[in-house]
This record gives C-alpha cells, sequence and structure tokens, in this order.
C-alpha cells in the first residue's frame, strides 16, 4: 500500500474521530437551555439532538464544499507540492483540532470547533507552502462569517426577548413557563437540526479535501459514503453528550427560564441556518452563546454572568491562531516521517 493511500485512511479515520469529538463537544449549544430549564431530562434531550444532528448532517452539502476549497485550494496545494504534501497538510490540521477540541472539552471550555479546524487548516497549509496558499477571497467570507454570527445572534436574541416580554407580559407566570417548557422541546429539535447542517459538514469537507489532495477526485462533490458516515459519526458523538460544557452554557451565562430558552433556541437557530443556506461555516457554540447573552440583556443586563462570558469570549479569540501554531508545528513533524 502506498504512502499517499495510507495517510488518506489516516485523514478519513481522523475525519471522522473528530466528528465524532465534535457530536460530544457540541452537543451542549443545542440542548443546554431545554436541560437547564429541565424542559427535557438529559438523557433525552441528547438523544433527541443525536437525532437530529444525524438528519440535519445528511441534508446540506454546501459548507462542506466551502470547507474543502475555500481556505485552502486543495488543487493548488497539490500542485505546489509533492504527492504527500497536501494529505499531510490535512492530517496536521484534524489532529490540531481534534487536540483542540479535547482540552477544552475536558475543562468544560465552550471553544468553537469551526476556529480550531479553520485555524488549523491555515496553519498546517502555510508551515507547508507560505502565506501565498491560502484563497485570500474565501478565507476572507468565512472569517466575516465566523465574527459577524455571534454579534448578529446576540442582537436577534435581544430581540426575540424583549418581543416575548411585551406579548406575554400580562400571563401567569407559572402556565407561560409550563407552556414554554413544551415548547422548547420543539426549539431543541430545531436547534439541533440546525447544527448538523453546519458542524457536521466540517468533517465532511476535510476528508473530500483530501481525496482531491490525493488525487482520488477531481471535483468538489462530496461522495454519498461521506455523507452518511460523517452524519453517523455525529450522531454517535452527540449521543455520548457533553455535559460539562452543557453546565457552563446552560447555567453559569446567566439563569434560564424556558421563555428564555426558546427565545435564545429560536435566534440561534435561525442564524445558524441562514449560514447554512449561504455556505458558510460558522460557530454553533459562539452563536448559541452569543444568543443566550443577548436574551439575558434583554430580561436584566446584570443578569448575565460577564465574568463567565468574558472567559468564553478570550477562548474564542485564542482557539484561531493557537491552533494554527499547534498545527504548522504537527505539519512539520509529521513531514519528518512521510
Amino acid at each position: 500500500m502506498d504512502t499517499i493511500l495510507i495517510l488518506t485512511i489516516l485523514v478519513v479515520i481522523f475525519a471522522l474521530a473528530f466528528d465524532f469529538i465534535n457530536g460530544f463537544h457540541d452537543t451542549a449549544n443545542a440542548i443546554a437551555t431545554s436541560v437547564s430549564t429541565r424542559a427535557l431530562p438529559p438523557r433525552v434531550a441528547v438523544l433527541l439532538a443525536a437525532v437530529m444532528n444525524f438528519i440535519g448532517a445528511i441534508t446540506f452539502v454546501g459548507v462542506a464544499k466551502a470547507i474543502a476549497k475555500d481556505i485552502v485550494d486543495p488543487f493548488a496545494l497539490n500542485a505546489t507540492a509533492d504527492d504527500t504534501t497536501g494529505t499531510i497538510v490535512i492530517l496536521a490540521a484534524l489532529l490540531s483540532a481534534i487536540t483542540w477540541n479535547l482540552l477544552t472539552w475536558y475543562f468544560g471550555i465552550p471553544s468553537s470547533s469551526s476556529h480550531t479546524l479553520i485555524g488549523s487548516i491555515a496553519g498546517a497549509a502555510i508551515a507547508a507552502a507560505g502565506f501565498s496558499i491560502l484563497n485570500y477571497g474565501g478565507f476572507t467570507n468565512i472569517l466575516i462569517g465566523l465574527i459577524a454570527s455571534p454579534f448578529l445572534a446576540l442582537a436577534i436574541g435581544f430581540l426575540f426577548m424583549s418581543i416575548f416580554k411585551v406579548l406575554f407580559k400580562n400571563l401567569n407566570l407559572y402556565r407561560t413557563n409550563k407552556g414554554f417548557r413544551s415548547v422548547q422541546i420543539v426549539t431543541a429539535a430545531i436547534q439541533s437540526f440546525t447544527h448538523g447542517t453546519n458542524d457536521a459538514q466540517k468533517a465532511m469537507g476535510i476528508i473530500t479535501m483530501a481525496l482531491i489532495a490525493a488525487g482520488l477526485q477531481t471535483t468538489d462533490e462530496v461522495q454519498d459514503w461521506v455523507r452518511v458516515a460523517c452524519a453517523i459519526a455525529m450522531g454517535l458523538g452527540t449521543s455520548i453528550g457533553g455535559y460539562k460544557i452543557i453546565k457552563t452554557v446552560g447555567g453559569k451565562i446567566m439563569k434560564i427560564r424556558p421563555v428564555n430558552g426558546v427565545a435564545a433556541d429560536l435566534a440561534s437557530a435561525s442564524i445558524i441556518f441562514g449560514a447554512t443556506v449561504i455556505h458558510l461555516p460558522v460557530s454553533t457554540t459562539h452563536v448559541i452563546s452569543s444568543a443566550i447573552m443577548g436574551v439575558g440583556s434583554a430580561q436584566r443586563v446584570k443578569g448575565v454572568k460577564w465574568g463567565v462570558a468574558r472567559k468564553i469570549v478570550l477562548t474564542w479569540l485564542i482557539t484561531m491562531p493557537i491552533s494554527a501554531v499547534m498545527a504548522g508545528i504537527i505539519f512539520l513533524v509529521l513531514n519528518l516521517f512521510f
């Protein structure tokens, strides 16, 4: 078996591992509010998220194509280096992203799987072929989406909660909470579906990128087996659940009531699905955490625990550069052996 085929198989294995880890790392994003308000028991919420993540993952491929060609052109990478360099770049990026995801999961920090993957791809590619290898047009669009989406989620979360306050101000609090708990089951399902439409696409894009770099396909089309394998990996990962991060997202940012959960779910789901439709990868972690902050601000600014929010934002800011450096170092090490 030749080296490039071995490396490609490793990329597929680690891409599915990344998707699996992404599933339990980001489970909290979709279900934290419904668990914290007791709309759903944790086990039921995780199972719901797993099923809806799977359905969302096999429904769309636009984000996968963006990951495959908009950060680094796999055809250009293959053309500017020897036969194995492109595949080593992708393997290094995956190893870096998996390492960062596991570290932040262990410490219960809701960092961005999207940021770490995109930063890792860029860092490994730069280590291989210099800054000129980046597809600056596509990379800039992705960065704009990553930066803008949390602010949009913050604003829409604030707007939704403000509307709810006006619409339901005269209703009995107990009855309102009971009604919104029921609605949260639906919004948690919607949230999980949109999560699958965006996050699972990233591993699909990585595998597609590896297949192109290895010369095993000549277009950016996502093969059916790639779609199904990634959807299964994310669904299985989600079924394990990330309870440490659920605790942070669902309770440490603010005290969440059912009405808050519905507003946050609807706000974040609309941003994530909108990004999927226009083929932009976004950080579901950023979007959902920001939506919760926006909802909390609409209710009472002091009710948001901004100290925890600052720590989360700091992690967001350092994820991409740290991942890029890690991926560059891993590429240089792997390049010594292959």
